[in-house]
């Protein structure tokens, strides 16, 4: 008897979609506002869900106040009025598209949540544009 939890949290972000190797005049073309050279920002929604079967001592799949937790400490505070750009090590060589925020966001949060629970990550850049990892 499989269980998912969610957990929804925000945060507050800008960044540049921008590629290095290409000229300004691809990145425009590509990336169009996004790749704004002073940068633009989103109201990030995201939602963790975890997926597995409850505890029959606690009946939780998970704690979700450590979730909470683990949440504000490794992503919210790591991303919240940030520049992803510059402020987030990630993203030094890695281009801040939600795609790539959701994989990092996963790969973070995967080693601290038990390793029996399944894991995907949803991330709202807009109100009608969200990605989730894994797929």
């Amino acid at each position: 008897m499989k269980v998912a939890v969610f957990r929804k949290e925000h945060f507050n972000a800008a960044h540049r979609l921008h590629n290095p190797d290409w000229s300004e005049e691809k990145n425009t073309a590509v990336f169009g506002k996004c790749n704004n050279p002073s940068f633009h920002g989103h109201n990030y929604e995201l939602i963790v869900k975890v997926i597995g079967e409850p505890d029959p001592e606690t009946g939780y799949v998970c704690d979700m106040k450590i979730l909470s937790d683990l949440i504000k400490e490794h992503v919210s505070d790591r991303f919240d009025h940030k520049n992803l750009n510059l402020d987030v090590p990630e993203f030094q060589s890695l281009n801040p598209t939600a795609e790539n925020i959701a994989v990092v966001i996963y790969n973070i949060l995967r080693d601290k949540v038990d390793a029996k629970l399944e894991l995907k990550i949803r991330l709202y850049e807009t109100e009608r544009n969200f990605v989730e990892y894994p797929a």
